[in-house]
């Protein structure tokens, strides 16, 4: 039942002559009433030897979130829009990737050593023929089934419609291990009492990631009802795949999304030749402009703002994304700490640099990472 607000009359009656010193039997409610909306409503004692508490007479304003300094509040609409996201914080902000790891990014394909990459691999592929066909890739357009991840001609390219819709479908699913890991890395955390490794930052931070690269294209191309039921039945059952498999088996899961990774490679170095060979005039044109959330997101300079500088950063951070769970896959799931985090105070683990994970397709080995010994 809602409370209603006294009645101004009776509250001066019932304040009267109740002194500041004795306001401990007075109720809180009523006093802050009295002194935001009738400051002299509340008076002290003529009889009272103790000094009066100054109360602020002025208009008060209502309590509202302090904002940081720079940065706009979203308006009201922006919040109904959905458009209110472009005016937040960054959750993990872009570290941003140097022109020459930019540009030496190269599709490659990590053969599989173990039942379980074996394994991995072959869900991988089965994975890509589903997506092919529910992208609505032809024959024609499709690469060399031999070397499906560094073969980049075709008879046939895609369009920029056909590109956009599959990458919209690629980060859909690409967003899904990073948040499964990392959560159940982060149970695992509490339930055994003891502090991770530095996985969980490494891929909660990966699921952030391929979400903004989703929100991104999202910006060039709105599904229709059937891309949104697809992808709704595709993520509900990759996303309880991954849950479970994780449980059993977290270093398949991890060579899989290096796989998966793999795949995310050939996609986007495939559309840059293309890109480069004119096939996509809408692209290639000076006057086309990227989603200004793209802009924000990787701090895009001014001069690299062209949809082929957008697609050569996704590419990066997928790269990023295959040379890290290629390397966690090779670890001890338990007791190896994340090699692309600094270690406070050293220890068996050394620290890499991020862009070695761009750089490094297979992965690092164990026994590159768990060494005393520094390079």
């Amino acid at each position: 039942m809602a409370h209603r607000l006294p009645d101004c009359s009776k509250l001066r009656l019932f304040t009267k002559g109740v002194s500041v010193g004795s306001s401990f039997f007075t109720p809180a409610p009523l006093v802050g009433y009295a002194a935001l909306r009738h400051p002299r409503a509340i008076s002290t004692s003529n009889t009272s030897k103790k000094p009066a508490v100054a109360i602020p007479t002025g208009p008060v304003s209502p309590l509202v979130p302090a904002t940081h300094v720079g940065t706009s509040s979203a308006s009201t609409s922006e919040v109904r829009d959905g458009n209110a996201f472009a005016t937040l914080p960054l959750t993990w902000p872009h570290d941003g990737w140097k022109e020459n790891v930019l540009l030496n990014v190269v599709p490659s394909h990590r053969e599989p050593r173990t039942f379980g990459d074996w394994v991995a691999w072959k869900i991988v592929r089965t994975c890509r023929f589903w997506m092919d066909l529910v992208t609505g890739m032809r024959p024609e357009q499709q690469v060399d089934s031999k070397n499906p991840t560094t073969a980049l001609a075709a008879s046939k390219p895609l369009t920029e419609r056909q590109w956009l819709v599959r990458f919209i479908f690629l980060e859909s699913i690409a967003g899904v291990p990073g948040m499964v890991a990392g959560g159940l890395r982060h149970l695992q955390s509490i339930r055994r009492f003891q502090p991770d490794q530095g996985w969980i930052k490494s891929l909660l931070e990966e699921s952030y990631n391929e979400r903004m690269h989703l929100l991104t294209f999202l910006e060039m191309y709105k599904p229709g009802w059937f891309m949104r039921l697809v992808v709704l039945g595709a993520q509900g059952v990759f996303y309880n795949a991954m849950f479970i498999s994780y449980l059993l088996s977290p270093k398949i899961c991890h060579r899989f999304v290096g796989y998966l990774e793999e795949e995310a490679v050939h996609t986007y170095t495939r559309c840059l030749l293309e890109l480069d060979h004119g096939c996509l005039k809408r692209w290639s044109d000076p006057n086309f402009r990227i989603p200004d959330i793209a802009v924000r997101y990787w701090n895009m300079p001014e001069g690299h703002r062209t949809m082929k500088d957008l697609i050569l950063y996704v590419r990066a951070d997928e790269a990023s994304h295959r040379g890290v769970n290629h390397t966690f896959g090779n670890l001890d799931q338990v007791t190896d700490p994340n090699p692309f985090m600094e270690c406070p105070g050293g220890g068996v683990v050394k620290a890499f640099p991020k862009h070695l994970s761009v750089t490094r397709p297979a992965g690092l080995e164990r026994e590159e990472v768990v060494s005393k010994e520094t390079h």
